[in-house]
């Protein structure tokens, strides 16, 4: 416990800096800018941002992007509950009563809510975060090539498992994801692979590029193909805190919603969206007010939004400690790391200490920002949504190109980055999630070389991935996770959890 607290006070020293709290609050006011605006996500957002990273100091640019990741949530509710309008997809949950307590006159008391509900889960994840990473990162330290790669297995079946849609086009996303990843030159050989003959491809598919063109470049080319009319909410929002009695009923809920949603944000696959669903699903399934649900439910807001904030922040903990992403914006969150030849896993603790206990004290100091940036300034984010896209959209696609451009300052990955946002978008129209393949694109390097060098100790013996009792046991979860998800009553239970909405 001391241990504890003394790197507590390192990571409050470094996050507590100027510049450091600077970028803290960026963080946090980009995130809640595009919570707030319909079709820009957090994973959108950090993809355009990387190239920017490269000119900050590595501590820095991670409070910045993490603070993109838990500030979304926090504004991704207000258009939710304001305008039927989720600014984020693990706030889709929150629109079902949070707009309907607005129609009745309650808008205030749902934004306080979903902001306080925010806040108390963000705090005790982040606990969770501290106190869990010394043991994990100790445990990590036992994983040899056979574990790692093994693991990583778990973690992409994780992924196809609990991903929304079809089980089968996420499964071939992963699979494009790995072939993508072995484009370069091999590391043991020398000799490049699939690069046919084009030099660019000899160092490996710019990983900027691939992370831009699907979820920058495709988010917007989608978005602009809806044309989806937006009204703004024209009645003033009174009442902002909450009555004796909505604190009674939402208290709870928002327990709830943190233990779930903490769980799951460990999880392979898991974090905001998923906690958001199953909190829901939860609170509606054990209410004696089962009618209020989708008719103005207080519990219908508090639950969700508690469990997607502690699910986005307990999603570090397999980044941080095993160097393995949880979804989509953890593999982007390694991306960053990477530009600044930092290795995601248990060694960062001893070989960056300030960088990785810094971003852990980042997240009570940006809970507290979110607080005061989402619920005094309603007004203010309320009339951003009168920003016309065809004025925004422009400016982000020249944004873009100039980002990718200035990483190597060579016109190839712009056109790069054009073709990735081209595919996105043709996955979108295919309905298969962009999310499994830059899992698969991040991962399948990583697995190729822990598997190389599992065979390589064991002179090749394959037996050697069952006969390690750590790797064995989680190859048996991954086999379980298949099974288990093969049951048609619980095939069915996930597709209705991802129709709930």
């Amino acid at each position: 416990m001391e241990a504890l607290f003394e790197n507590l006070s390192l990571g409050f020293e470094t996050a507590l800096s100027l510049q450091n709290l600077a970028y803290a609050f960026i963080g946090c006011l980009l995130g809640t800018l595009i919570g707030v605006l319909p079709g820009l996500g957090p994973s959108t957002t950090i993809a355009m941002l990387l190239p920017i990273t490269y000119t900050l100091p590595p501590v820095s640019a991670l409070i910045m992007l993490a603070g993109i990741y838990y500030g979304a949530q926090y504004g991704g509710s207000t258009t939710a509950i304001l305008v039927n309008l989720p600014g984020e997809s693990s706030s889709v949950v929150t629109a079902i009563d949070g707009y309907q307590m607005a129609r009745r006159g309650r808008a205030g008391a749902a934004l306080a809510t979903a902001g306080l509900s925010s806040f108390m889960a963000g705090c005790f994840a982040t606990l969770v975060l501290a106190a869990f990473a010394q043991p994990m990162s100790e445990l990590a330290f036992e994983f040899g090539p056979a574990e790692y790669f093994s693991l990583m297995v778990l973690g992409l079946v994780g992924a196809v498992v609990l991903a929304s849609g079809s089980l089968i086009k996420a499964i071939g996303m992963i699979l494009l994801g790995l072939a993508l990843g072995m484009v370069g030159t091999d590391v043991n050989s020398g000799v490049a692979r699939y690069s046919f003959d084009i030099p660019e491809l000899t160092d490996s598919i710019n990983f900027v590029a691939v992370a831009m063109g699907l979820f920058g470049f495709a988010e917007i080319l989608n978005n602009v193909e809806q044309r989806e009319h937006r009204e703004t909410f024209t009645n003033k929002v009174t009442h902002l805190f909450p009555s004796g009695e909505d604190f009674r009923r939402f208290l709870p809920a928002a327990v709830r919603g943190t233990a779930l949603g903490t769980a799951l944000g460990i999880l392979p696959g898991g974090g905001a969206t998923l906690s958001a669903f199953a909190s829901y699903t939860l609170e509606k399934k054990i209410s004696r007010r089962s009618e209020e649900f989708g008719k103005g439910a207080i519990e219908g807001v508090a639950g969700p939004e508690a469990a997607n904030n502690a699910g986005a922040q307990t999603s570090f903990i397999p980044l941080l400690t095993l160097g393995i992403p949880s979804n989509v914006v953890m593999a982007l969150m390694v991306g960053a790391m990477t530009i600044h030849n930092i290795q995601p896993g248990p060694q960062v603790m001893t070989s960056n200490p300030d960088l990785f206990w810094g971003l852990i004290a980042s997240m009570w100091l940006g809970n507290a920002m979110l607080i005061v940036l989402n619920l005094p300034l309603i007004g203010l984010w309320v009339k951003l949504l009168k920003v016309p896209y065809r004025f925004l959209y422009p400016a982000i696609l020249a944004f873009c190109c100039i980002g990718v451009y200035s990483i190597n300052n060579n016109t190839f990955d712009v056109f790069m980055t054009v073709g990735f946002g081209v595919a996105g978008y043709v996955f979108a129209r295919c309905g298969m999630e962009p999310a499994p393949l830059l899992l698969g694109f991040v991962l399948g390097p990583m697995m190729e070389e822990n598997l190389r060098r599992a065979l390589l100790l064991s002179r090749g013996d394959f037996s050697t991935l069952v006969t390690r009792p750590l790797s064995a046991g989680l190859l048996v979860a991954t086999v379980l996770m298949v099974l288990v998800v093969a049951l048609p009553a619980i095939r069915k239970t996930r597709e209705d959890a991802f129709k709930e909405a």
